[in-house]
């Protein structure tokens, strides 16, 4: 995304010092595949038109489907060389770090030759964020750092991140990483909820990194019935809050995640157009503090000490 389309994103969300800017919403691409390119087309148009300026991909998304690892990055790149005009208006984002079957490598040589290859998939010089995917335990903080560097000097990567980090993992890299850490990707929702407590959104307030939230629906269990009495409960809270707010549990739930004041960036996942406009308003909605804590008391199964 240029950086006058970003200067006009309404209610735009930094991420860190990385001069990327982002709608409050953000498009998860984990079931972005198996799809037509005209499907496809339709959906990424759906998601801009909803006002989603960010697209999360992985090259790990399609593993196990037909189209297998990188089928996801692969459609894309397929969609954007038949709409070219349309990489100006996102903000691209992919990960990597996950190789089968080890299950995790974030070796430099190997983070470097993942992003290459993500290019290449995605038909593109440059992806504006890369993150990694999930920390490899075995790879020195100093050689993560040492990777991402070089992508950024290399012109390959405008910005980094990191998903599935603990705070203290994240702080580990910071030590070393010579460039500012733009992201966070923690999965956060009504019912995954130890961000508030085990350090990661805190960190993302003390350093002024931006945060990436993935499931807000908690992979879709808010969007059901409820398979646990913990589930029904928060679900139960969440209508009536959709029922007092006119707007549908989905953007409550997106509401609720965007409230904290690390202002995640809620990541939707769904592929129905209909579903991805649905949300769109989530941003509008102003939950009141009784209302937000009324959520997380019921997720807590508890009240608040």
């Amino acid at each position: 995304m240029d950086r006058t389309a970003t200067a006009q994103i309404k209610n735009a969300v930094p991420l860190g010092r990385s001069g990327l800017q982002v709608a409050p919403l953000g498009w998860g691409m984990w079931r972005f595949v198996g799809l037509d390119v005209t499907t496809a087309r339709a959906n990424l148009q759906a998601a801009l038109e909803s006002g989603c300026t960010l697209f999360d991909t992985a090259d790990i998304y399609g593993l196990g489907t037909e189209g297998g690892f990188g089928a996801a990055e692969t459609l894309l790149g397929r969609v954007l060389r038949d709409a070219p005009e349309l990489r100006a208006r996102m903000v691209l984002a992919t990960k990597a770090g996950i190789e089968p079957p080890l299950p995790y490598n974030s070796s430099a040589h190997y983070l470097i030759g993942a992003c290459e290859a993500s290019l290449r998939r995605l038909g593109v010089g440059q992806v504006d964020l890369l993150q990694i995917h999930r920390p490899d335990l075995l790879a020195h903080p100093a050689e993560v750092s040492s990777a991402l560097e070089t992508l950024h000097r290399q012109g390959k990567i405008r910005a980094a991140g990191v998903s599935n980090y603990s705070a203290a993992q994240t702080r580990a890299l910071l030590q070393y990483l010579p460039l500012p850490l733009a992201t966070m990707q923690p999965e956060y929702s009504a019912l995954a909820i130890e961000p508030l407590v085990d350090g990661v959104l805190d960190l993302a307030l003390e350093r002024g990194i931006g945060v990436l939230a993935w499931s807000p629906l908690a992979g879709g269990r808010l969007a059901g019935h409820g398979a646990n009495e913990r589930e029904v409960r928060v679900i139960a809270v969440l209508d009536a809050l959709a029922r007092r707010h006119a707007v549908s549990r989905a953007v409550i739930c997106c509401a609720w995640v965007m409230a904290h004041p690390a202002r995640p960036v809620p990541l939707i996942g769904s592929q129905s157009p209909a579903r991805i406009r649905d949300v769109a308003g989530a941003g509008a909605i102003q939950l009141a503090p009784h209302e937000w804590y009324q959520v997380l008391e019921a997720s807590r199964g508890v009240p608040m000490p």
